[in-house]
């Protein structure tokens, strides 16, 4: 730091400005003064008023006008500058280092009371004597959580901020590197942008990744590329952290100004956008290896220009990162086994003695799941005049994943097996890809500022993996295995051998028109209108029939079937070919992909499905003290429109030669299907969600708040159509067997074709503080969440097929706190800790086709076992919410040898969790799929040194080698552990030049 002591003698300050008095003769001079009384204060005083974006001159002399302090500057430095927006209550150091950030100048105070802006000379970028007396002041950090500018610390909110800083002090590069060290946040996910994102623990029972698109449920946390939402069920964008300003993190329903997918929270990524007075190179480069994996590398750099200073910059950033793999893919066998359900339902646990037993020798490797995450984006800003500029950016990101990123802890047969490994018997990967095309336009009439951002992003993914131990499952001998002759020995299975493509285009347009007043005025507000189109096309197609010579291939219908006009029966199920008296209605059916599907495929999903959503908001703050006790209250009123086409497709009925002659070729409806265009799956949802908020600025460093807030979800429409074909056994369907005598009473249960959206209110109390001459930062808040309506997957084999469902109401109660402290000129102290306690409150009722209430512990499955509520256990608790998460990080920033040297040790810790809410579905071994996730705690440190613009750091990553258990399912009949990356140690490299 150049700053210089506050003591200098007024007779040097004299002197100083006389001197550049003087150069008046050669370069207009800007010398602001203030008032004798202002001069005379012994402290510069915080800001009274915002300050908006503005003519960097402007904005200086409002400076001046509220902190009493004297600015002296060659007026040319600032010509055609523009300023950052900064908040009333900020320090006159901060307020200057805000109004500067990113122009090229830098500030030095002369006496207390006066100090000179001067340009820096062009070189690597260094930092600027930006403070006064109190040098170990904590940086204040901007965010636009309320849709404006504002400081971190006069929000009045639960938010979580990693800024660009932060995120290279945590070499922390795409979702996985960072969400742990948010307190609060979980993640249950299998793989590279494959995750459910929870704030606050609000995670329920999801299906398997596959299909997650047309039968996962929306998530209820948004994910924000600026202002773009770019949420899909079960696969989070995961945007590469190259050249970020920042990302937020938002706890709490944010309803009011983000809509429909921020229910609980949002993930906000904000870029860093082009200045234009400034040319600007970055470059980041790195080298890593992981225990028991492979080596890793990365290159990102970045680029600034002012092609007009003043007018038009362009700034771009590319980026490539190779992850080495870590699952190794072990040799195995397969084989069928007298346990498999198949086997005991067909074949009365006799194996038949043809059959084929598989290897995996031709795939079996080390290292088999490398990632590789590869970009770019573009931003062209260009500025009108004083008050309209316009920015355009354009983003491209591929992730190309193999393998799969979890372990087998056991096999289909419950066989434990080693750490880090797997058996898969077909190649497998991820292809994740997006394009966003943004258009932000802000401008000012008169007093009024507006904005208005559209963007439209395309996503594709392309996702293949092995399915074949689906074979151990109830149905699968149907399609794998025939007996042609009268005797057991006639019997034989074909290969198990079995994958599943997901071919996934989700796309979301969408428009918003921003109004706001003036943030100095007393009564001031914000508002706007919004528009989104959201579409997920899926097309997912399960290869497990083998016995291809007995079936004929499947494909898309050209109708449905009706019994006495209706397509559904009177017992709920819908109708089939076989169901006496249907008839055949020829229509036509919405298809991604209109061909008859290859001979192995024996069931596909073709589904269209998402909501426009229309929107009006408003937000108004009223001092009800000035700059002391204010209120807030928002409101927004939202109609959403859902709807859903396509077609399920099966080869149930397509086999012979039980089903000749009556089976066409192609089999085309004559199987199991479902024309879901002919059900006309469209609502429409429309209502109010609202805020309100009082916070009282108790001392300049001390913000209290309470906080009420509404947050919704969508709803939708179910996959399965009834529990056929779980209904030739479900205990919910009237058929004869003994355990289904109250479904035959009560004319049966289907669940309904549409789920209602959920809703979530918190209320919230918090703090905001900064102690010891703000050198420590200390927020927290104690919160109570009600969650109603929360929807759940639901597909138990026998009893239900796969379905969403509204499964009760569930209460989160928690407490949060964060604490940042400066102990000495160059060690800081960062810390966060979350508890959380969530419970069921209230089951759902579900009620039989007669009306009557559904007694679960009275019904039982075909094999006498007891059933429970499917919306979850009264008392039970939410999945991903850890009862206490915290982290704590450790630098030390020193001088060594004319080098910036640091020293860092962070370290994560979670208690333990359930990867479920689902208390019905059990793995093949009839073990409960609700596995629990052990506590853990992870460690982490980095030593580093830089000079002139170079940074050079070694860093190493769960140095204990921790198999953090963070995610378990059983999707693809084996149970998976999703594990942290083992022990990894790593060198990077950076290099950074700013100049005019």
């Amino acid at each position: 730091m150049e700053g210089r002591s506050p003591r200098r003698s007024a007779n040097v300050a004299t002197a100083v400005s006389g001197i550049l008095r003087a150069l008046s003769i050669c370069a207009p001079i800007a010398l602001i003064d203030t008032p004798a009384a202002m001069a005379q204060a012994s402290e510069p005083r915080a800001l009274a008023a915002d300050i908006p974006a503005q003519p960097t001159a402007q904005a200086l002399a409002a400076v001046a006008r509220q902190t009493g302090l004297q600015l002296i500057y060659v007026s040319g430095v600032v010509r055609d500058q523009r300023s950052h927006a900064v908040s009333a209550g900020t320090s006159a150091n901060e307020a200057l280092a805000r109004v500067l950030e990113g122009t090229g100048l830098e500030f030095r105070f002369l006496t207390p009371r006066s100090i000179r802006i001067f340009a820096t000379v062009a070189g690597p970028p260094r930092a600027s004597a930006t403070t006064a007396p109190t040098a170990e002041a904590l940086q204040e950090v901007i965010v636009t959580a309320n849709r404006r500018e504002e400081q971190l610390q006069n929000v009045p909110m639960t938010i979580q901020v990693l800024t660009g800083a932060t995120l290279a002090k945590l070499k922390a590069t795409t979702f996985d590197d960072f969400v742990k060290y948010l307190p609060a946040v979980t993640a249950h996910g299998v793989g590279p942008g494959q995750n459910n994102i929870y704030v606050r623990g609000l995670g329920t029972a999801v299906a398997g990744i596959q299909g997650s698109g047309f039968a996962g449920i929306f998530p209820n946390v948004a994910v924000y590329l600026d202002e773009q939402s770019a949420q899909l069920p079960s696969r989070n964008l995961d945007i590469y952290a190259a050249d970020l300003e920042r990302i937020e993190i938002l706890e709490g329903p944010q309803g009011t100004l983000f809509g429909a997918g921020a229910e609980a929270g949002v993930v906000r990524y904000i870029t860093n956008k082009p200045q234009l007075n400034v040319t600007e190179v970055r470059v980041n480069a790195g080298y890593a290896t992981t225990a028991h994996g492979g080596q890793s590398s990365n290159l990102d750099a970045t680029l600034n220009i002012p092609l007009i200073p003043g007018k038009f910059a362009i700034r771009g950033v590319i980026y490539n990162e190779q992850r080495g793999g870590y699952i190794n893919n072990v040799p195995a066998t397969f084989a069928r086994a007298p346990t498999d359900l198949g086997i005991v339902n067909y074949f009365g646990g006799n194996v038949p003695a043809n059959s084929v037993v598989l290897n995996n020798s031709s795939i079996a490797e080390d290292h088999i799941n490398p990632v590789t995450y590869t970009g770019l984006r573009a931003e062209a800003l260009y500025r009108f005049n004083d008050d309209w500029d316009a920015l355009v950016a354009q983003s491209y990101q591929r992730i190309g994943a193999d393998g799969v990123f979890t372990e087998m802890a056991a096999n289909s047969l419950g066989e434990p097996q080693p750490d880090l490994s797997v058996q898969l018997y077909n190649p497998s990967y991820d292809k994740d890809r997006f394009e966003n095309t943004a258009l932000t336009i802000n401008g000012r009439i008169g007093a009024l500022k507006l904005l208005y951002a559209g963007s439209y992003l395309v996503r594709n993914v392309e996702q293949v993996q092995d399915y074949t131990n689906y074979a151990r499952g109830f149905y699968a001998d149907y399609y794998q295995c025939v007996n042609p002759g009268p005797t057991p020995a006639t019997a034989q299975c074909f290969t198990p051998s079995s994958t599943w493509r997901d071919v996934e285009r989700n796309t979301h347009q969408s428009h918003e028109l921003r109004v706001s007043t003036p943030r100095d005025q007393r009564i001031r507000g914000i508002g706007g209108l919004f528009y989104e189109n959201y579409q997920i096309q899926e097309q997912v197609d399960w290869f497990y029939l083998s016995a291809l010579s007995f079936f004929h291939p499947i494909g898309p219908p050209t109708g449905y079937y009706t019994l006495n006009g209706s397509p559904i029966q009177p017992n709920g199920i819908p109708v089939r070919f076989s169901t006496p008296g249907a008839a055949f209605v020829p229509a036509p059916v919405t298809s991604n992909n209109p061909n008859v599907r290859p001979p192995a495929d024996g069931f596909f999903n073709d589904i269209t499905r998402g909501y426009r959503q229309k929107a009006a908001y408003a937000s108004v703050d009223f001092d009800l003290i000035p700059q002391e006790l204010t209120l807030t209250a928002g409101t927004r009123y939202f109609r959403t429109d859902s709807s859903e086409v396509g077609s399920s497709v099966g080869a149930f009925g397509c086999k012979e030669p039980i089903n000749i002659p009556t089976v066409s070729d192609p089999c085309v409806n004559h199987s199991n299907f479902t024309n879901i265009n002919a059900e006309n799956l469209s609502r429409t949802i429309s209502g109010f969600r609202s805020r309100a908020n009082v916070s009282w600025k108790a001392t300049e460093d001390a913000l209290l708040y309470y906080t009420w807030s509404q947050g919704y979800r969508a709803g939708g429409f179910g996959f399965n159509r009834g529990p056929a074909p779980a209904a030739l056994i479900s205990p919910l369907a009237p058929g004869r067997a003994p355990n289904q005598a109250q479904a035959r009473e009560h004319h049966g249960w289907s669940p309904s074709l549409a789920f209602e959206p959920d809703n979530l209110t918190n209320n919230e109390l918090g703090w905001k503080t900064m102690w010891r001459d703000r050198r420590i930062q200390w927020n927290g808040a104690i919160y109570q969440e009600d969650w109603n309506n929360a929807q759940v997957n639901v597909g138990v084999i026998g009893l239900i097929g796969s379905v969403i469902l509204n499964g009760g109401n569930y209460r989160v109660r928690g407490m949060e706190n964060s604490v940042v402290a400066r102990v000495t000129d160059g060690l800081t102290f960062e810390g966060g800790a979350a508890w959380n306690r969530s419970e069921l409150v209230k089951q759902t009722a579900f009620r039989w086709r007669d009306g009557t209430p559904i007694d679960f512990s009275a019904l039982e499955t075909s094999t006498g076992r007891t059933l429970s509520n499917p919306g979850g256990a009264l008392g039970s608790p939410l999945a991903g919410a850890p009862p206490f998460q915290a982290n704590l990080r450790a630098r030390y920033e020193f001088a060594f040898n004319g080098y910036d040297a640091f020293a860092q040790l962070d370290a994560v810790h979670q208690s333990h969790s359930l990867a479920t809410t689902d208390r019905l579905s059990l793995d093949p071994q009839g073990n409960s799929i609700a596995y629990d996730l052990p506590a853990f705690t992870v460690y982490g440190g980095a030593l580093g040194a830089g000079k002139d613009g170079w940074r050079v750091q070694l860093y190493g990553e769960n140095l204990t080698d921790k198999r953090a258990e963070l995610y378990a399912n059983r999707a693809e009949w084996y149970k998976a552990i999703t594990v942290s990356r083992p022990r990894t140690i790593g060198l990077r490299f950076s290099y950074a030049f700013a100049g005019k």
